[in-house]
């Protein structure tokens, strides 16, 4: 199981009625449950919540959630309907191409076996090739180191802090080290960005693509400022990721100690150790403008977090949470 990093978005509702709505609520409300059944190893219960949560949408389908449904129908042992979902990501309009991670997913060692794999791996394969046959392959390279960096270190934190604590002088030394890495990565990403531009997934991929927004999202105010306008070019030129862009104008706004418009910058109460939404403009639409740009509901991202947006609740604390906000920022 992975979510897999894709840049299309085949759900697409910008204004959606009264009607879709609910069914996108139900669709997501079922997602989140399949995914939580799979986690505890109930698959058969996971890839029933999976599919209750595609029938909402007349048989619609994140590609994300699609594939994990392929996982827990395969490890339910229902081979029929893992290969329906995986054949409609590789024959569909999607173009699955993530041949090196469907090959070696342990989710589908089941499906290795069956008549339908090797059709199924071809396609894959050839979806891939398609793709990457006019990538700049040196840039897509250390572009991939850099990617590697970026994440490595960040990944390692939660273990960090859970085992030394947040504040304590192991964790702080581990942020020296990210923001040393992060430093010697913006001044490769800088020269590319100033030199050739915003490139599209089409020439370093799309995790090529992820890496230059993840090096600007990580680097100082003056540089997220300074790229901000390329960025929003090259969204309009369908070159990045309309959601990241989303993620670049929240962590700019805040920086300027104005409001988020899309939620997705999360803070934490030093005094309690509780995460909140930071200052959000208009929190009543922010679902529909995070649809607009293809994030999932806010409830969903926040409860990575292990939390649950209550609106209501929200928009009572908001005054509050902007005064500390406002007195913390910026330390």
């Amino acid at each position: 199981m992975k979510a897999i990093v894709l840049f299309i978005l085949t759900l697409t509702l910008i204004e959606p009625s009264r009607g879709q709505k609910d069914d996108l609520e139900k669709y997501a409300r079922y997602i989140t449950i399949g995914d939580s059944l799979y986690h505890v190893k109930q698959y058969k219960e996971s890839a029933k919540n999976f599919q209750t949560a595609f029938d909402a949408l007349d048989g619609k389908a994140y590609p994300n959630d699609r594939y994990n449904a392929a996982c827990a129908y395969t490890l339910a042992g229902n081979k029929k309907m893992a290969f329906f979902h995986l054949e409609n990501l590789a024959t569909g309009s999607v173009n699955y191409s993530d041949y090196d991670h469907i090959i070696q997913d342990p989710d589908l060692n089941a499906l290795h076996k069956h008549k339908r794999w090797k059709q199924l791996i071809q396609h894959v394969k050839a979806n891939k090739d398609e793709i990457e046959k006019d990538y700049d392959k040196p840039l897509v390279a250390l572009l991939d180191s850099i990617y590697n960096e970026d994440q490595k270190y960040r990944h390692e934190l939660p273990a960090l802090e859970e085992k030394y604590g947040r504040n304590s002088p192991e964790v702080k030394a581990h942020w020296d080290i990210i923001n040393e890495k992060d430093s010697l990565n913006l001044i490769v990403v800088k020269k590319i960005l100033d030199e050739r531009g915003w490139l599209g997934p089409q020439l370093i991929s799309g995790q090529g693509s992820s890496t230059l927004f993840l090096v600007i999202q990580h680097s100082d105010l003056n540089t997220q400022q300074q790229y901000l306008p390329m960025m929003r070019e090259a969204v309009k030129n369908k070159n990045a990721d309309p959601g990241s862009l989303a993620l670049l104008e929240d962590r700019v706004a805040l920086g300027l100690g104005e409001k988020q418009v899309y939620g997705s910058q999360i803070g934490i109460n030093n005094e309690t150790g509780t995460y909140f939404v930071l200052p959000l403009a208009n929190p009543d639409d922010v679902d529909k403008r995070r649809a607009e740009v293809g994030l999932m509901p806010l409830n969903d991202y926040v409860s990575m977090f292990g939390m649950t947006w209550d609106l209501e609740e929200y928009k009572k604390q908001l005054p509050e949470l902007e005064k500390y906000w406002r007195k913390n920022w910026n330390k």
